[in-house]
């Protein structure tokens, strides 16, 4: 049967669907949902570390007016599943971490909510916390698997003897900061509890996967998934921290129960994120790299210490990307992890490959230095013919290609490579480079149906659109697949009455949903011929990934920085970056995704940083006015391209998954800049001017 093809479907540069409602302030987010007589839910937080409550006095907030409840451990229903810790609300008078939730107040106001919240008395008996985390250690342990299921720890060779063999070594520590996940949308739920007919859940929740949260209620509450809805049809960012639920859907979900019939709203407050809502933990990254004198990689050791909670673990996969970049024989990565008193670390955007291409690429640029050789020939001449470790060939691995083109258009063939000798008036200048990366995910599960609704299609699936393009590039995907015109495509997303989808995580979400859409359009035009009859319907499931090949995405990312010679200050007026990343469905939400990404990723270089208290357990900057984030003054000019790839291995569409790889490398440009303007090198994040002034005063 010969198909017909959409001229404007994938590839298309069309705006976003959903961009008028968002402009015009019609679109419907979790806390707005429409809700009669809504109550409104504050938590009441601990404020120590680590310790049991001994008291909670809840008298003077009952007797407030427009208090319904107060909810603490004596009087909160108990959870069918405690097995998830950071999701047991108010089951017992410990204390893990400062900033827990240890009772919850509801209220016909917010204000009210919270005044009263305020009114509730704790004591405690404390105990000794430890919050500090230090490579030095004596309690770091190897966890089982690093996140999702990589093993903790590979070798291959001899590292040690290569060092000792190598010509030219580099061995030097690394440091990322702890960073928080700052969303324009706080994390936010609006509940509802019916007890009619046994009872039933509905939650309008600002997630990144409506089924997962679903699940993962169902296993806490002890209730059939079908008794449980959740909602989303937008989200105001995620960046990973809405990718599974923390404890706030608990808390919005118990208090709707303690309120049968009606309507409950909780919204985390900015300061109440930075506790409650996860994080990328801090990371100590000891790189080793061992070279012939004509470049050639001869050793390669990533070595990883990171914290986790002491009530719950999560290994960020921080080593891991230095497992397939470059080519040599020798190579380890290892990953330790202190447990602390402390909240939940947690997805943000790229873990594992964000922080953990920050030591080695910088570490790239320092063995380029030690060599007198251009640190992207450096790069090139370490390229793998096949994956490092599993010997698998590439579907495709165009790293050369984003390096060359990248440099031809930030005019790095001008560059003169020492550092400290470019100068425009009081400000020293450098540029730096270095190379990105991320896996091709594909989830295992998702389902869509397309269903012929008179002239139009209607493609259904549990997707969420976390302002990525998913209303947009969905349609594209499914006209594409159709071969009709994007016009006659509707899709309907963020809803668990819609077939089941996977997570938008792991820069998955089109490989994934979009296999799906794919495979129900190909059924139907199976069962039915090019133009099905009013009333037709297929499904379609994401099929198994080609596991013959390695699947990345891959690219190249440039900085120019400044740096003023009296002052010390720091800017990156010019980022630019090259990726090598399959067919792109939509150029327009694509370049979004990149220049997002770079953009987090100069913040992460420039000015993230989560001050935590040792003492307290506290981050003492939690709040957008001491936690600092890039803004359009921070940068003037963030170019993206991209090289045509379409890779017929990773899925139906050819694409690879674009929403993360910006952020990786960025960082470790920006410090490569930072060197060559002056000579500093800073290999501690984020990179401010107390790091590079003693030096220049020095000089």
């Amino acid at each position: 049967m010969t198909f017909l093809s959409a001229p404007d479907a994938i590839g298309s540069d069309l705006p976003r669907r959903d961009g008028p409602a968002k402009v015009l302030g019609t679109a419907v987010y979790a806390y707005e949902t429409p809700a009669d007589g809504a109550a409104y839910v504050h938590p009441v937080q601990a404020t120590i570390a680590r310790g049991r409550i001994t008291e909670l006095d809840t008298t003077a907030a009952e007797a407030l007016d427009g208090v319904a409840a107060v909810l603490t451990p004596a009087t909160t229903e108990r959870l069918a599943s405690t097995d998830d810790r950071e999701l047991a609300a108010l089951q017992d008078e410990e204390v893990a971490f400062r900033g827990q939730v240890i009772a919850l107040v509801v209220a016909d106001s917010s204000e009210t909510a919270r005044h009263a919240a305020s009114l509730v008395e704790v004591a405690y008996a404390q105990q000794a916390h430890d919050a500090e985390l230090r490579a030095d250690r004596d309690d770091l342990y190897a966890p089982e698997q690093v996140n999702p299921t990589f093993p903790t720890d590979t070798a291959e060779g001899d590292v040690e003897a290569a060092l000792a063999a190598a010509e030219v070594t580099v061995q030097q520590t690394y440091t990322t900061a702890m960073n928080h996940n700052n969303p324009m949308e706080p994390h936010a739920t609006t509940a509802l509890w019916d007890p009619a007919d046994g009872g039933s859940l509905t939650l309008w929740d600002s997630t990144q996967g409506v089924h997962p949260t679903r699940a993962a209620l169902a296993r806490v509450f002890g209730l059939d998934e079908q008794r449980i809805r959740v909602v989303c049809p937008y989200v105001g960012g995620g960046f990973g921290s809405k990718g599974q639920p923390h404890v706030n859907v608990v808390l919005a979900a118990l208090a709707a129960r303690a309120l049968p019939g009606q309507p409950v709203r909780l919204a985390l407050t900015r300061q109440q994120m930075f506790c409650l809502a996860g994080y990328r933990t801090p990371t100590i990254l000891r790189c080793s790299l061992g070279a012939d004198r004509d470049g050639t990689l001869t050793a390669l050791a990533v070595d990883v210490v990171e914290q986790t909670s002491r009530i719950k673990e999560f290994a960020e996969q921080t080593g891991v990307p230095a497992r397939i970049m470059y080519a040599t024989a020798n190579r380890r990565t290892t990953h330790r992890l202190a447990a602390l008193d402390v909240p939940v670390p947690s997805w943000m955007r790229a873990p594992g490959e964000c922080p953990g291409m920050f030591g080695p690429e910088v570490a790239m640029d320092e063995l380029a230095e030690r060599l007198g050789m251009d640190p992207i020939d450096l790069r090139v001449r370490n390229e793998p013919e096949v994956e490092p470790g599993s010997g698998k060939p590439f579907s495709s691995r165009n790293l050369v290609g984003c390096l060359r083109e990248g440099a031809e258009r930030f005019g790095w063939s001008r560059r003169d490579p020492r550092p400290g000798v470019r100068r425009r008036g009081a400000w020293l200048v450098g540029t730096g480079v270095a190379a990105s990366t991320y896996p091709v995910n594909r989830m295992s599960q998702s389902t869509a149906v397309i269903r012929r609704v008179g002239d139009r299609y209607v493609a259904e699936i549990g997707a969420a659109d976390l302002g990525t393009g998913t209303w947009t590039t969905l349609p594209q995907i499914a006209a594409d697949a159709l071969g009709v015109p994007v016009s006659r495509v509707e899709v309907r997303i963020g809803d668990t009455d819609y077939p089941m989808a996977s997570v938008a995580g792991g820069s998955s979400g089109m490989t994934t949903w979009g296999s799906a859409v794919v495979e129900a359009a190909r059924a139907l035009r199976e069962r039915y011929g090019n133009e099905p009859p009013d009333g037709a319907a297929a499904s379609g499931s994401v099929g198994r990934p080609d596991d013959r090949y390695a699947m990345h995405a891959f690219g190249a990312q440039f900085a120019e920085a400044h740096i003023h010679t009296d002052t010390g200050e720091v800017r990156v007026p010019r980022l630019l970056g090259v990726f090598a990343a399959g067919r792109i469905i939509n150029p327009r939400t694509a370049r979004s995704q990149f220049i997002g990404g770079m953009t987090m990723g100069l913040s992460m270089a420039l000015h993230e940083s989560s001050v935590l208290d040792p003492r307290s357990g506290h981050v003492v900057n939690h709040d957008l006015a001491e936690y600092h984030i890039t803004v359009n003054a921070d940068v003037s000019e963030i170019e993206a391209y991209w090289l045509p790839e379409h890779d017929p291995h990773v899925n139906a569409m050819g694409s690879k998954g674009i929403g993360e790889i910006g952020i990786v490398g960025t960082a470790a440009a920006v410090s490569n800049a930072v060197w060559h303007a002056c000579g500093v090198r800073v290999r501690d994040l984020p990179i401010t001017l107390d790091k590079v002034l003693p030096a220049l005063e020095e000089g």
